[in-house]
């Protein structure tokens, strides 16, 4: 069932009729209800004797307190035993729009910072209506918007949150107040009201404003001189409007405040434009916020010079060296002094203070550049004349009063070798004579004779002095020190010394270049001052030969090495000749003039010993004994590389120069002996044997070599037999060996055995041709020689004497 809450008490609801098929007392008499209060049961019996029940509203119903009731209704009838049957009513109490919508705050406060972003939530309203459904529905709304108000917040009418539709600023407003109302759907509404508070943030920067500044202050200026007044603020409040200014600690400056927000700042501190010329001045204000925010501004400072500070030179003193004879305007030296100021303050001028106590002309030596301080010699320095110039230099600032300093300067003169030694002993002659010294004969070795003393103007080692002997009468008979000039003697005075010596000491410093200067000293060899003056009247002055050790030496040795180059070029030339005449004797080939080819005999053996024969002939044409030459001659042979001797061209061809007491005898060649002429039976071959080829062969048996080496050994003998046959050396062959110029009478005389003669077996070719071997040693009455191969007169010719 459903029942309103609105129903008035009394009012009777029907209930549904309960069945029973018995009939009488067995059907139903009676009903009950049970289960709440609020409801009580009316039962009416109707005509027909049928019960009719309702349901009577005891008491008013309320919703809000139970919205539901459950009830039981029992129907009985009056049988024996009892029956009953139940019916279960559940009745549900319908709403009414009984109750107002109520705000759970009469007011909401809430307090936002400024900072908050746009669209933003500032606050939830709610109201609550205890009735349900379009009388429980609340809608929201602002209560009389005005323009400052509507911009900012924005209602939601179902939800009631309140959000942020603008910015908020806590400098521009810092409170917000406003009224809801919440209506429900039956009409009724209930109000309330909304406070916004906004909290201050730090989110404004202090200001700072210059409002005077000076920017250059002259660095003698005391301490508390102003230099800018500052104004500052900040426009947020409480801690964070609070604002403090400061300056770096480092620097010489301080703020002071003055009145509200204004600051001076003065100088706290000397200044010094030397150490610092610019000051950068960063001036900082900083409010006290959290986080804290904070405000620079730079204030540029320059300090102005003044005059004080003098110039310094870079030392205390100063010392320099200057060489004597130097050039006239020549630099010395230069100053430099250092002027801390600035511009006009840091000029400096340079000048020479001169001592008005001393004689000394300072300004006649030296001069100094005023703006550059470099000074000049006005004149040329002698180190003998003064060693040193002291003086001071000036200098002075261009400021307003100048300042000026002064430094003491050494100059010191360098001595040059400029002086030569002066010798004081033995002083030099006015009259062009020297002095005499004495030396006893008696004298030792290291004898003290004399000392030379010279000094020398100059200083240092231009002052060091060396003695040395350039000239002496008889040299090694006196020694002079090298560094005391001492004269002694060095050995035992003879007899054949020369009384009177003169000796030249040379006397030379140890400058660069050196200077030098001599004496001459005179020693007699004598005992006392008479002895002297007899033996200097018995002898007159010597010549003084110029004698000079070096010069002859250079001469013998230039002579020695002439001697020695016109010794290797005589070398060098008859090495030559005897090569030219060994390479002659090389190339050309021995002939034989006047003799017919075919009388040579073809044994090999012989023509080796012709070609012996030649060449010592021609070896021993220079003997003192006699002089003779093989004319050039030929001879024919079958061998493909003949073998040659040939004379030089200077000996004379066809004919032999024979000497006899010195005048030359010209000998015609003879004609060729038959004697060594073979005929073809007697070529040689096998013993006996003519069965030989036609170009001859060696023989091959002991016997035939045996007679081969007589053969050879009777030409030997007969040439050695015709010189013994010529005493006196007219014979040509005969004197060459008498001579030993050939040496053919040790080689082929009498003692020569077959063991002497080499075995031509294995190196000689015999050719089958004819040859005949012509003797030199012929006889000169124009007759054939008994061997061949020497020279023979011409028949009617007689000797020339």
């Amino acid at each position: 069932m459903k029942i309103s809450e609105a129903s008035t008490i009394g009012t009777l609801f029907p209930l549904p009729e309960a069945q029973d098929p018995d009939l009488g007392i067995n059907s139903i008499q009676s009903y009950q209800l049970t289960g709440s209060g609020h409801f009580s049961l009316d039962v009416q019996i109707g005509p027909n004797g049928i019960r009719n029940t309702e349901l009577v509203l005891e008491k008013p119903l309320d919703r809000e307190e139970q919205s539901a009731y459950d009830l039981i209704l029992t129907a009985t009838d009056g049988g024996d035993p009892v029956r009953s049957g139940t019916a279960q009513i559940k009745v549900k109490v319908l709403d009414a729009n009984d109750n107002a919508p109520v705000f759970t705050q009469p007011v909401y406060e809430v307090s936002v910072k400024e900072n908050i972003p746009k669209g933003s939530t500032i606050v939830t309203i709610s109201a609550t209506d205890l009735d349900e459904g379009i009388n429980g529905e609340v809608k929201y709304s602002l209560k009389k918007p005005t323009a400052l108000d509507f911009p900012m917040f924005l209602l939601n009418s179902t939800t009631g949150e309140i959000t942020l539709t603008g910015n908020l600023d806590y400098e521009e407003s810092s409170f917000y107040e406003f009224e809801v109302q919440a209506m429900d759907g039956g009409g009724l509404s209930d109000r309330s009201k909304v406070v916004v508070s906004v909290t201050d943030l730090n989110d404004n920067t202090p200001e700072l404003a210059i409002t005077f500044a000076n920017n250059a202050i002259l660095e003698n200026s005391p301490p508390g001189t102003v230099i800018a007044i500052l104004n500052v603020r900040d426009r947020d409040s409480g801690v964070n409007g609070v604002v403090t200014c400061t300056v770096p600690n480092i620097l010489p400056f301080q703020l002071k405040k003055s009145i509200d927000n204004f600051y001076s700042l003065v100088t706290h501190d000397a200044l010094d434009r030397e150490e610092v010329s610019a000051f950068n001045i960063t001036v900082t204000v900083s409010d006290h916020g959290m986080p804290p925010l904070s405000t620079a501004t730079v204030i540029a400072l320059h300090i102005l010079d003044t005059n004080d500070n003098p110039p310094l030179f870079e030392e205390r003193d100063y010392t320099f060296y200057s060489a004597e004879n130097n050039p006239r305007g020549s630099l010395i030296f230069s100053l430099k002094a250092n002027d801390a100021d600035w511009e006009e303050n840091a000029r400096i001028l340079y000048s020479i203070i001169e001592d008005q106590t001393s004689n000394s002309l300072l300004s006649s030596y030296l001069s100094i550049n005023s703006e550059t301080g470099v000074v000049y010699a006005l004149s040329s320095f002698d180190y003998e004349d003064f060693r040193e110039i002291q003086f001071q230099v000036k200098a002075q600032d261009g400021g307003s009063p100048p300042l000026s300093s002064n430094v003491s300067v050494t100059l010191f003169i360098l001595d040059q070798n400029d002086n030569a030694p002066e010798i004081l002993y033995p002083s030099p002659p006015t009259d062009g004579s020297t002095g005499i010294e004495l030396a006893p004969h008696s004298s030792e070795p290291g004898y003290l004779v004399t000392k030379v003393v010279a000094v020398d103007a100059d200083a240092g080692q231009n002052a060091w002095l060396s003695y040395q002997l350039t000239k002496a009468t008889e040299p090694g008979l006196f020694t002079v020190g090298l560094h005391t000039g001492e004269i002694r003697t060095a050995r035992f005075f003879l007899e054949k010394d020369t009384l009177k010596q003169t000796l030249v000491v040379l006397v030379k410093d140890n400058g660069q270049p050196p200077l030098s200067a001599s004496v001459t000293v005179t020693i007699v060899l004598a005992d006392n001052i008479p002895e002297i003056l007899s033996d200097l009247s018995s002898i007159s002055a010597p010549v003084d030969p110029q004698s000079d050790l070096t010069f002859y030496l250079v001469i013998a040795v230039a002579f020695v090495s002439c001697l020695f180059f016109t010794f290797l070029l005589a070398l060098l030339a008859v090495r030559l000749h005897r090569w030219r005449t060994s390479q002659l004797f090389d190339s050309g080939s021995l002939k034989f003039s006047s003799v017919p080819v075919s009388q040579f005999v073809g044994i090999d053996g012989v023509r080796a010993f012709l070609h012996s024969y030649c060449h010592e002939v021609s070896l021993t044409a220079d003997s003192r004994k006699s002089q003779f030459n093989i004319s050039k001659a030929n001879y024919s042979n079958t061998l493909s590389k003949p073998q040659s001797c040939e004379v030089s061209d200077s000996m004379l061809s066809s004919e032999d120069l024979n000497l006899k007491n010195g005048d030359p005898i010209l000998i015609q060649q003879a004609q060729p002996n038959t004697d060594w002429r073979f005929s073809q039976a007697q070529r040689p071959g096998t013993s006996g044997s003519q069965n030989g080829d036609e170009n001859g062969t060696w023989p091959n048996n002991q016997f035939d070599t045996e007679m081969l080496q007589a053969m050879i050994l009777a030409s030997a003998n007969e040439a050695a037999a015709a010189a013994a046959a010529n005493p006196d050396g007219n014979s040509t062959l005969g004197a060459g060996a008498t001579a030993g110029t050939m040496g053919l009478s040790t080689r082929y005389g009498p003692q020569f055995t077959l063991q002497h003669v080499p075995d031509y077996r294995q190196n000689v070719y015999i050719p089958g041709s004819t040859a005949t071997l012509s003797n030199s040693s012929g006889k000169r009455d124009g007759k054939p020689a008994a061997s061949g191969g020497g020279n023979k007169k011409k028949s009617g010719k007689k000797e020339k004497k």
